[in-house]
């Protein structure tokens, strides 16, 4: 596994260290406003995914591997619903050196 603090993106970093803290304020000081996401290839209500998928079933991420200068993860995804599972996910970082997007699903 690679220690979040190890992650090559700063962006991508940040999203990774709120989400295994089950942090929510840092969590959305780590994405832009307006900030997008899909999961499995379908576009979701960014609010109500996260809620539901990583803070009130206390989501974490273990990251595997990185690649394209970090922005892509390959993670051992688990939560309190689904239990464990291997995914995918790639991050658009904006302008604002935040993620913009995020896409996720079955790796």
């Amino acid at each position: 596994m690679i220690d979040p603090s190890r992650l090559s993106d700063p962006a991508v970093r940040a999203f990774v260290t709120a989400v295994n803290a089950g942090d929510r304020q840092a969590f959305d000081s780590a994405l832009s406003p307006g900030a997008t996401m899909s999961d499995d290839g379908t576009d979701r209500d960014l609010a109500e995914w996260t809620d539901k998928e990583v803070f009130s079933s206390n989501g974490r991420m273990d990251v595997v591997s990185e690649s394209d200068s970090g922005r892509s993860l390959v993670v051992d995804y688990r939560n309190d619903t689904w239990g464990g599972m291997r995914t995918a996910w790639h991050f658009h970082i904006g302008s604002d050196g935040r993620v913009s997007r995020f896409e996720t699903g079955q790796a």
